[in-house]
């Protein structure tokens, strides 16, 4: 069971750990939780509802603690750093690498977080101040100050030397940094190059100067896009006079595309990227109610404008029947452009010199596009309700919405890019008013247009 067990969490395994924990076998939970994988003990702890969730964690070894911590999510993380008091925080931190313990107490109260800082070590709480000196989402909030650094005036034999006197060289270390004597980053050494050159040649001779390091200020979703397109394991970071900071390892990076693909997907719903699936109900309910509070103004404001033109539907009642295919296509190609563009914008792939081609190219696709749905479903309007009028109303509701409804959803995420607002937040939900109401508005207009 424990050997399944340290291969993968299954669906099986997780029942029989809850069964288990119900029955009260507390003495074979501990033995099995402390043989897991840190990633999979987080695993069962956020596949938990909140009351076998507290009871799993006290099972759980305190040299362990802080490995599992690292590995949930913020909020689930939160609701156990909650409950901890400087004394447990303290222990959970030591011997943790110092960028792991920095993500820690960026979710502390700054009171607590400087009663850890002043328990630490003098050199270890330099390193963690320095880090937490920048924000949480940028390559100095990512890095990691744990680097091997080197001159160029060394031999390669004087540096395998040095290395031979590290117990251990830090994580994820796939090069040696070179520096100079103002510890201004000027180059790497691969040890893959490092352990077959001639010992007797210089840093300087060998030395690796094609990467270019990263700004401490750099956003983090451009250092995930950095590391993509050149394939990197770990880059140094440095400050604006090219002083080295640190590195940042392809770990790191590979959390924040994951946070960044979760907070697309959620953010696209109204809910917090670390949304705890588990979270007590009255905080789940708490938190939707905003979001649904919001669209419920919106879906007033589509009806007000349905309203406005009572008189037409009550003459017309076929117009209520068709009104809203002519809302939902227009919100189903919109919702296209727009998850187009804001993917674009999270590459990096879309600027001011290619911007006027996109959106051209998008006018151009709506409008084909609405007179290729207007000539369909104005044929089934005939068909259905033997009515010229209302099929010519239609078709033209159809290429009206259609392409406003595009090009509204290609233009959202570049003007809320503009103005500070998350386009995956806000997009979604002013796309769906502005199709619902230039659908109705074009559709009713015209329709009272022509029935007088």
């Amino acid at each position: 069971m424990v050997q399944q067990l340290q291969l993968s969490i299954g669906d099986k395994e997780l029942k029989e750990l809850n069964d288990a924990l119900e029955n009260g076998v507390s003495q074979e939970l501990r033995v099995m939780l402390n043989s897991l994988p840190p990633a999979d003990s987080a695993h069962l702890l956020e596949s938990s509802p909140p009351k076998l969730r507290s009871l799993l964690w006290r099972l759980i070894d305190r040299e362990q603690e802080g490995d599992v911590l690292q590995e949930l999510s913020d909020e689930v993380r939160q609701f156990f750093l909650d409950r901890m008091n400087v004394a447990e925080l303290k222990a959970i931190t030591e011997g943790q690498d110092v960028d792991d313990i920095a993500d820690l107490l960026q979710q502390l109260p700054d009171t607590i977080t400087r009663k850890v800082l002043d328990s630490m070590d003098s050199q270890d709480r330099q390193r963690v101040e320095a880090i937490l000196s920048y924000p949480e989402d940028s390559a100095g909030g990512l890095m990691n100050t744990d680097t091997i650094t080197i001159r160029p005036s060394n031999t390669v034999d004087v540096v395998l030397r040095y290395l031979r006197r590290h117990e251990e060289i830090p994580d994820m270390t796939d090069s040696l940094l070179v520096v100079n004597r103002r510890d201004e980053y000027i180059g790497r050494l691969p040890l893959t190059l490092l352990l077959t050159t001639d010992p007797s040649a210089t840093v300087r001779e060998v030395m690796l100067t094609d990467l270019d390091p990263i700004e401490a200020d750099t956003q983090a979703t451009q250092v995930a896009q950095i590391f993509e397109r050149q394939d990197l394991i770990s880059a140094p970071v440095v400050n604006h006079k090219g002083k080295l900071l640190g590195r940042i390892t392809i770990d790191d990076v590979i959390d924040v595309i994951r946070e960044e693909a979760e907070h697309s997907m959620m953010s696209m719903a109204g809910l917090d990227d670390d949304e705890d699936t588990f979270a007590p109900p009255l905080r789940t309910a708490r938190r939707r109610a905003v979001w649904l509070g919001i669209n419920l103004i919106t879906a007033f404001i589509a009806a007000s404008v349905i309203g406005v033109f009572q008189e037409t539907i009550d003459k017309v009642v076929a117009l209520a029947v068709l009104m809203p295919i002519v809302a939902g296509m227009g919100g189903n190609a919109g919702g296209q452009a727009l998850t187009l563009v804001i993917r674009g914008m999270a590459l990096g792939q879309i600027s001011t010199t290619n911007l006027r081609w996109l959106l051209s190219r998008e006018l151009a696709a709506g409008f084909l596009n609405g007179l290729l749905w207007a000539a369909l479903v104005s044929a089934i309007a005939w068909f259905w309700f033997q009515d010229p009028i209302i099929s010519l109303v239609i078709a033209c509701a159809m290429v009206i919405n259609l392409t406003v409804a595009v090009m509204t959803g290609a233009s959202l995420p570049i003007l809320l890019k503009s103005i500070n607002v998350d386009p995956a937040l806000a997009g979604t939900i002013i796309l769906t008013t502005v199709s619902d109401v230039i659908g109705f508005l074009s559709f009713l207009g015209l329709a009272t247009l022509f029935y007088g």
